[in-house]
């Protein structure tokens, strides 16, 4: 879907030179009938992948009601990832795209993953205006998927997950992609976004599990 409506945004670029080609930002006018359907399959996408995530959700909470005993969830935090939406900023009625972040309006509850190795956060939104009320959706990569697995020991991986106690399924350098040496420090994501968000629970892994 990506690549299709990226082709006929380029090319529909061309002819009304929107901008120059070279920024990479060709847009599809959202009144145009390229830019309904894309809005359109973009909304479809975003169900299609919030319904997997219930399922998975679903499996594993049955897991933990008949292994751990208990028998109800208080609360769940449902996020997109990757998307646009129409939302008013600074006066104005705008579609905010928003790839590496996430939406953190004041009093809204959101969370900022780390690493299979290291801390997540569940966090209350500031609403900050001057990030468009947005936040960074995790700690962010050093190291690209095929850096990760060129550049990375699997052993030393696989062992800094087995020190803490962590259940994970890193088996062969295929895996390496998503090691915790392919983020950034979390905490030090986190101390640069205090100005976003609030933090309420810091969490350590327990197990991770890869959808």
């Amino acid at each position: 879907m990506a690549e299709h409506y990226d082709g006929l945004a380029n090319t529909l670029n061309e002819k009304e030179n929107f901008c120059p080609a070279e920024y990479k930002l060709s847009p599809l006018p959202i009144n145009s009938v390229q830019g309904k359907n894309y809005w359109a399959e973009m909304e479809f996408c975003l169900q299609f992948a919030k319904n997997n995530r219930q399922l998975m959700s679903d499996r594993i909470r049955e897991i933990f009601f008949k292994n751990l005993g208990i028998n109800e969830v208080s609360s769940e935090i449902e996020i997109h990832h990757n998307f646009a939406a129409l939302e008013n900023h600074l006066g104005h009625d705008v579609v905010i795209h928003r790839k590496g972040a996430t939406r953190a309006f004041e009093g809204m509850t959101g969370i900022i993953p780390g690493s299979q190795g290291t801390a997540s956060y569940i966090v209350e939104g500031l609403g900050n205006p001057e990030s468009f009320k947005s936040c960074s959706h995790g700690a962010g990569r050093v190291l690209s998927r095929t850096a990760a697995v060129r550049t990375l020991n699997l052993e030393e991986e696989i062992k800094k997950l087995d020190d803490q106690g962590i259940v994970h399924a890193i088996r062969n350098k295929g895996d390496l992609e998503e090691a915790s040496s392919a983020y950034k420090n979390i905490d030090e994501v986190m101390e640069q976004q205090k100005d976003l968000v609030r933090i309420v629970y810091r969490l350590s892994p327990l197990a991770v599990i890869k959808g």
